[in-house]
């Protein structure tokens, strides 16, 4: 099934990560990467890859950049990857046994978290819908991030996919602090009835960064990755004040906007 599948990927100054997720695509035909304008040398990278369609557009929102990648695409299935995976060759052989004619309109799959390449026992990211068929599939903005509406049936693929990002911290923390602006804005404007668990405990601000630490550490098994899972706890940890920070100003703002 492998020659009915375009890998399709989003690239911003991405030169520290692009090299290990493409090393692995070299069984498609073809891979469509759409590109933010990047002002590092992701665009030089990415031109030594042969099979490798780069599509420049200016970036402003995720949905909108991936449903922009997929009118590029030409195959029948999508498979959908960050610039900082990084999958197995299990991963292609579970691929390429998959069945074209299924009944199963798109799949999922597992992470698995690394820091500095170290993978770790835990991780917060659920899973993704990251294969899945062309007419079948279109994204649309959910907070900072995106998600995938698939209008068929969903499967489970075996093998995980490594989240290896190696971007520096300086700029970790500026997309965070992006980020959460706009989970925000999101957690403010939603009613309280439709959001997560999560979400609820993320607006009592003061206990979700401590909460995070906990959950990384003892119930993820961190605590038994040593320096990595500790980094990645408090990692997640600052990012949970960041939001818990911009939810003070932003409530604060508000206030002073109605008594005016």
């Amino acid at each position: 099934m492998i020659e009915n599948i375009t890998p399709l990927l989003l690239t911003f100054n991405e030169k520290n990560n692009i090299h290990r997720t493409l090393q692995k695509l070299n069984l498609f035909e073809i891979i469509i990467v759409i590109d933010s304008y990047s002002n590092d040398e992701t665009v030089e990278k990415l031109k030594t890859y042969p099979q490798v369609q780069v599509f420049q557009r200016k970036f402003d929102t995720f949905a909108n950049q991936w449903n922009y990648g997929l009118e590029q695409v030409k195959t029948d299935w999508v498979l959908s990857l960050d610039a900082d995976y990084r999958i197995t060759d299990e991963f292609i052989s579970e691929l390429d046994h998959l069945a074209d004619n299924s009944v199963v309109d798109g799949y999922f799959a597992c992470f698995k978290y690394c820091v500095f390449g170290k993978p770790l026992r835990g991780t917060l990211l659920p899973p993704r819908l990251v294969l899945f068929r062309l007419e079948k599939a279109f994204y649309f903005d959910d907070g900072h991030t995106q998600k995938l509406h698939l209008n068929g049936r969903s499967g489970q693929l075996l093998s995980s996919i490594y989240h290896d990002d190696r971007k520096p911290l300086s700029r970790w923390i500026n997309s965070q602090d992006r980020y959460m602006i706009l989970e925000t804005q999101k957690l403010i404007e939603t009613p309280t009835s439709e959001l997560s668990i999560g979400d609820r405990i993320r607006l009592k601000k003061i206990i979700a960064p401590f909460i995070i630490l906990f959950y990384c550490l003892i119930l993820k098994g961190g605590i038994l990755d040593g320096w990595a899972g500790w980094y990645y706890a408090l990692q997640r940890m600052l990012a949970e004040i960041l939001l818990a920070i911009r939810l003070i100003e932003a409530e604060k703002a508000n206030d002073i906007a109605q008594k005016q």
